[in-house]
């Protein structure tokens, strides 16, 4: 099959603009782009996108502008309603068929091609497909004209806002969020537009469609079957245009390399492809999707009451995130796509879960967690807020349409069942779909008998009965649980309580604790997320620079007070009366902006680090996995992030980075006992942990290291307390060093760096110490490839070593198994930990030219603590002001402290746009006025 996308060049005019008809605009009245009110489009996209795109409307996610952009459900639906029009080129020959697609429409539409209409049924989450062979004119330009309709139903905002809106839009068949959620304000045209792929295909007589592959294990995965079912459409003879369901014979493999989820192992991917002959034309069609061999199998644990996860027959730990979508305006692409996901696999992360008020997620976002070993849980579009359990209380029959959302739902089980890292079904969030629907997504997606239940033999039956059974890929699909809501099932409660949160700040020992959360599996734990300086002012106006006022309450805690610009992008506190005091107050009160959001990253590290250490802490013996509401925001929010919009990381996103690592040292801050977590299927042996307390003045007062240890798989073990607070005249505030290492050749397998108070205190302290000049020196590298930059910078704090020196100071790391790591031939992908053994060895070459080395001069001795770089572009036509960060940026780590006489390599990666001179910078909680590391010439 011969596909063309059709990207570019697309223009749109809103409806009541418009005295044409499909008809005329497709044969003799083209649009032009000259002429008014035509404007260039976002397609894939939405219609504020396009407004957007053109400066007819503010950016709604910067200040309060969404506030000044109309509603729909104040100006009625034909407001924006939009025709979408472009022009394209498809000279089939005169034996091929030709199809026009559209993966994705919200709502509805006509379609009008050279004069020709097709009206397309309503749903957002179905594909469609119009056979056009008799109306392409193959010798000339085809002019395609769209009328796209909003929602049915877009409800009403109101005053108070709410979950949902008015729920309205649960009605439809379609995204929920975009009425508006305490994360996120309302969406004013809720996503009206051709917000997904569209492509013309020409193939032969006969059309491969909606191929089904499965694969099957046998004695311990050495035995591997893969089936594939697929639909043949016939466009012609017995009889024309029919559909004919075939199954291929099995293939038959023999130890094949496995896909693995982040953390586990490779992620192992085969291209398969189909192709149809047919008998006097030659091949007629073909079809190719990459593929990973995996198994993954799903039940309630019997230990501690969640669910459990195996693939490929090993546990795995969940640690990972809620998604809602990339961007509120639905301007998605394979390269945000692939930063986002890449991100989450960056943070140790192994599984996502697609919120039902969001979207049916697209292939290119499944493409990437194939590739990253992102695990999905894939959510239909049911919310308990707007189907049956909001405030006010919402309609409890889901949509109007059944039969539509029972169609869409087994669309998108077709669409993306092939992908490896799609991992389960969800009937809806905090809630279960009605009767009807849920009955009939039960029995749809009920598990093929090789799949029914976890075996721990792997041995579901003897493979020569299990081959004579139904072919799995016979069935919708039959490889993954249908789970009918999320806090039902191994989750939460398994009742439907609303068991899962919370959703703010906490002290971060009681995450530790065994009373925090009763339940095996907590789908949705939530926290801050206040991005860095830089993007509030890149975000909104100087009103929104204002930091929030401290009111200290009777209580003797302190109650927040946020600028309305914060509270319009949903900001949530650092403190909770009566709860936890404030934690940016434990750092001294904030003077302006820079400070307060400096201060609001020790707290996101701090905050996420406990939150997954703590869950860690008891894994298998209380908990099963946790997903943290959320990763992300679909717009400029000031909650629940661990980067924010413009795809700048948080502190959070490496405090998550070093807490869900594999194999991992951490100090538990409820008891003060070191642990070692090792969540992988080997045993861990031949270790050791050294552990160093640094005070402020930069000595070493506390010193110990274990002895050989050895940590069984998938076991979290205690090894020793931490008894410095207990020492005689401990400092109020110090530093803690952790590093777990192989006894025979100090590689270091797992830092970990924590900054303390005793009990009762606070890290005031600190701000003094932001006065010691430590002297740091730094090692850079560069190498360019097109856009592409890599820097690789070499630090070392050198200022006076300790007297009890390490041989770990230089922090030579093991290189992990478990990075992300793609087994394909399309890819280039290459180990982190491979990456910075060899830029270690490359900076011990004197004799390397492209080496240079810049220095911080200090006198005084102690630990460089906090430092982050920062990526930064100077062009021609940069204004005073504005904001130069180049983003995105990947850092293998950033917001880390180096103790006196400790050396670390970092990588950085990023694309530079053209006419653009990109530095390298670092700042630091004692290197406030930023340092250029590089720059390029």
């Amino acid at each position: 099959m011969v596909k063309k996308v059709l990207e570019g060049g697309w223009l749109a005019a809103r409806s009541t603009d418009i005295q044409l008809t499909g008809i005329q605009l497709t044969t003799t009245h083209p649009p032009s782009p000259d002429h008014s009110p035509w404007m260039p489009a976002a397609v894939p996209g939405t219609v504020l996108a396009t407004l957007v795109k053109n400066n007819m409307i503010p950016d709604p996610f910067y200040g309060l502008n969404n506030e000044a952009i109309m509603d729909i459900g104040d100006s009625g639906r034909d407001y924006y309603t939009f025709w979408f029009f472009t022009t394209f080129e498809c000279k089939p020959s005169s034996d091929q068929h030709v199809e026009l697609n559209f993966r994705g429409i919200n709502y509805s539409a006509e379609v009008y091609l050279n004069g020709h209409e097709t009206v397309l049924p309503k749903g957002m989450f179905r594909r469609h497909s119009i056979d056009v062979t008799d109306i392409i004119l193959p010798d000339g330009q085809n002019m395609l004209a769209v009328l796209v309709h909003p929602p049915d139903h877009p409800g009403t905002i109101p005053p108070q806002g709410g979950q949902g809106g008015d729920h309205e839009i649960g009605k439809d068949v379609t995204t929920q969020y975009v009425e508006g959620w305490d994360w996120m304000a309302p969406i004013r045209d809720r996503n009206t537009g051709i917000w997904d792929e569209v492509s013309i295909s020409v193939a032969g007589p006969v059309k491969v469609v909606d191929p089904h592959l499965v694969s099957t294990f046998f004695d311990d995965y050495k035995r591997v079957y893969l089936h594939a079912t697929a639909e043949m459409t016939k466009q012609i003879s017995i009889p024309a245009r029919s559909h004919v369901q075939y199954t291929f014979p099995e293939l038959f493999f023999y130890k094949p390399n496995l896909w693995w989820p982040n953390g586990m192992g490779k992620q192992s991917l085969y291209n398969v492809e189909i192709t149809v002959d047919v008998d006097g034309y030659g091949e007629s069609d073909a079809w190719s999707q990459h593929f990973g061999f995996r198994k993954i199998e799903s039940q309630i644990d019997s230990a501690t009451g969640g669910r459990l996860f195996k693939v490929n027959g090993e546990p795995i730990f969940i640690r990972g995130g809620n998604w809602i979508l990339s961007d509120g305006l639905l301007r998605l692409s394979k390269k945000r796509y692939e930063t986002d996901v890449k991100f989450h696999a960056d943070m140790n992360f192994n599984m996502l879960r697609c919120w039902g008020g969001g979207l049916a997620e697209r292939p290119d976002f499944y493409r990437y967690c194939d590739i990253y070993g992102l695990l999905v849980w894939q959510e239909f579009w049911i919310t308990g807020d707007v189907d049956g359990r909001g405030d006010p209380v919402s309609n409890p029959d889901g949509p109007l349409d059944h039969d539509l959302f029972l169609y869409c739902a087994r669309d998108t089980v077709k669409l993306l069942r092939n992908h490896p890292s799609l991992a389960l079904w969800v009937g809806g969030n905090e809630q279960i779909p009605p009767d009807d629907i849920n009955e009939a997504l039960t029995n749809d997606l009920k598990l093929h008998p090789l799949f029914l239940k976890v075996n721990e033999n792997n041995d579901n039956s003897k493979e020569e009965t299990a081959l004579t059974l139904m072919d799995p890929s016979q069935y919708l699909d039959g490889t993954r649980v249908y789970i009918k809501g999320s806090l039902w099932e191994g989750f939460a409660d398994s009742q439907g309580g609303f068991t899962d949160g919370p959703y703010e700040i906490q002290n971060p020992e009681d995450f530790f604790k065994n009373d925090y959360y009763k339940y095996g599996f907590n789908p949705e734990v939530g926290n801050v997320g206040v991005p860095v300086a830089a993007t509030i002012r890149a975000t909104m106006p100087k009103e929104g620079w204002e930091i929030p006022l401290f009111n200290e309450l009777p209580s003797g805690y302190v109650e927040e007070v946020p600028n309305p610009i914060w509270v319009y992008h949903k900001y949530i506190p650092y403190s909770k009366p009566d709860l936890v005091h404030d934690q940016i107050l434990l750092y001294g009160k904030p003077k302006h902006l820079d400070d307060f959001c400096l201060k609001a990253q020790l707290v996101n590290y701090v905050q996420y680090r406990a939150l997954l250490e703590g869950w860690t802490s008891q894994m298998w013996t209380k908990y099963t996995g946790v997903l943290i509401w959320k990763t992300q925001n679909p717009w400029t929010g000031l909650r629940g992030q661990f980067y924010d919009h413009l795809h700048d990381q948080t502190a959070g996103f490496y405090g998550c980075r070093h807490a869900a690592e594999p194999i991992h040292v951490q100090l538990n801050l409820a008891t003060y006992f070191i642990e070692v977590v090792n969540t992988t299927s080997r045993e861990l042996a031949d270790v050791a942990v050294e552990m160093s307390v640094w005070d402020l003045e930069g000595t070493c007062p506390y010193y110990k290291v274990s002895e050989n240890l050895s940590v069984p798989s998938k076991k979290t073990l205690p090894i020793m307390e931490m008894k410095y607070p207990k020492s005689k005249n401990p400092k109020a505030v110090y530093y803690l060093l952790l590093k777990l290492y192989n006894i025979s050749d100090y590689r270091i397998i797992s830092r970990n760096f924590y900054w303390l108070h005793l009990p009762g205190g606070d890290y005031k302290l600190l701000e003094p110490y932001k006065q010691k000049k430590i002297p740091l020196k730094m090692t850079s590298d560069i190498s360019i490839n097109g856009s592409t930059y890599n820097v690789h910078v070499q630090l070392e704090n050198k200022s006076k070593k300790p007297d009890t020196e390490s041989v770990l100071h230089n922090n030579n790391f093991v290189e992990s198994n478990y990075d992300a790591d793609v087994d394909m031939m399309s890819s280039e992908t290459e180990k982190e930990g491979g990456l910075l053994q060899k830029f270690y060895k490359r900076f011990s070459r004197e004799e390397n030219n492209n080496v240079s080395v810049s220095e911080i001069n200090g006198n005084d001795v102690g630990v460089a603590f906090f430092l982050n770089f920062s990526v930064h572009g100077s062009s021609q036509d940069h204004k005073k002001g504005e904001d130069t960060r180049i983003l995105p940026v990947h850092y293998s780590d950033n917001y880390f402290s180096l103790v006196p006489g400790e050396k670390m390599v970092v990588t950085i990666s990023f694309e530079v746009p053209k006419g653009v001179t990109p530095r390298v910078s670092l700042h630091g909680w004692n290197y406030d006025s930023g340092h250029t590391v590089h720059q390029a010439l």
